[in-house]
C-alpha cells in the first residue's frame, strides 16, 4: 500500500509540474492587454505649427522655455505579443502649464502660452520606443489633467488614446477615463510621474502603448 500510494504521490506531482509549465508557457504566449482607445477631443491643432518636434517645452525664435513642471513621457510602440514596432508616427497634443489649449476654440480666460507648442511628433526607433519633452498637464474644466495622442503607422492610423497622471483627484469624476469598465485597462492609461534623472526636466513617466492585433492585421505587407 504504501509503495502504491509514493507512486501515486510522484504521479501527482508529475502532474503538477506538468500543468505548472504549461501554464507558464500558455501565459507567455498570451496575447498583451491593448491599450483602450479614445476620443480625439475638439482641440487637435486646426494648423500644425512650423516647430512640431518632441520638445513642447521651446518653440523656434521664441526664445523662452515653456511655463509649467518641464516632464519627459516616453515609452514603447509594441504588438499584441510584446514586440517593438517601428515607424510608427507619434503625435501628442495638451493644455499649457496655465491649463489652456493653443486652440481657437478654447476660449478659456487662461493665458496663452508663446514659448509652449502645445503639439509635437516623432517616430518610434527600431526598439519601438519614442520620448517627449512637455510641461506636465494639469486640470482642465470636466477633464482630469491628461495628455493626447495619436499614431499612425504603415496601413494603419491614427489609433487616439489618452494619457492620464497617476493620484490626479480629478481621475475619479473624468467621464472618459470612467468610461472604461474594465480596471486593469483603465489602469493602462495612468501614469506616475517621479523625479526625472534627465537634465532638463523635473519629472518623467513611462507611457507604453500596446497596439492590438487586429489594429496591426490592417498594415499592409
Amino acid at each position: 500500500m504504501k509503495k502504491v500510494s509514493t507512486a501515486r504521490r510522484r504521479i501527482t506531482t508529475a502532474a503538477t509540474i506538468a500543468i505548472a509549465q504549461f501554464a507558464g508557457i500558455k501565459g507567455a504566449l498570451a496575447e498583451l492587454m491593448a491599450t483602450p482607445a479614445q476620443m480625439r477631443g475638439p482641440f487637435y491643432p486646426v494648423t500644425l505649427p512650423l516647430d512640431r518636434d518632441n520638445d513642447l517645452t521651446t518653440v523656434a525664435g521664441a526664445g523662452g522655455s515653456a511655463h509649467g513642471t518641464i516632464t519627459d513621457v516616453a515609452g514603447r510602440i509594441l504588438d499584441a505579443e510584446g514586440r517593438p514596432v517601428a515607424g510608427v508616427k507619434i503625435e501628442i497634443w495638451q493644455v499649457n502649464g496655465y491649463g489652456r489649449y493653443h486652440h481657437p476654440d478654447d476660449d478659456s480666460n487662461q493665458p496663452l502660452d508663446p514659448n509652449f507648442q502645445g503639439y509635437g511628433e516623432t517616430v518610434s526607433n527600431a526598439e519601438g520606443a519614442y520620448r517627449f519633452r512637455t510641461v506636465k498637464p494639469i486640470a482642465y474644466p470636466g477633464r482630469a489633467p491628461h495628455i493626447h495622442f495619436a499614431l499612425t503607422g504603415r496601413g494603419f492610423g491614427p489609433f487616439y488614446t489618452q494619457m492620464y497622471l497617476a493620484g490626479a483627484p480629478e481621475n475619479a469624476g473624468d467621464f472618459l477615463l470612467r468610461g472604461i469598465s474594465d480596471r486593469k485597462a483603465r489602469a493602462a492609461l495612468i501614469v506616475p510621474l517621479e523625479r526625472s534623472p534627465n537634465a532638463g526636466s523635473e519629472l518623467a513617466g513611462q507611457f507604453d502603448i500596446v497596439l492590438g492585433s487586429a489594429l496591426l492585421s490592417r498594415q499592409r505587407p
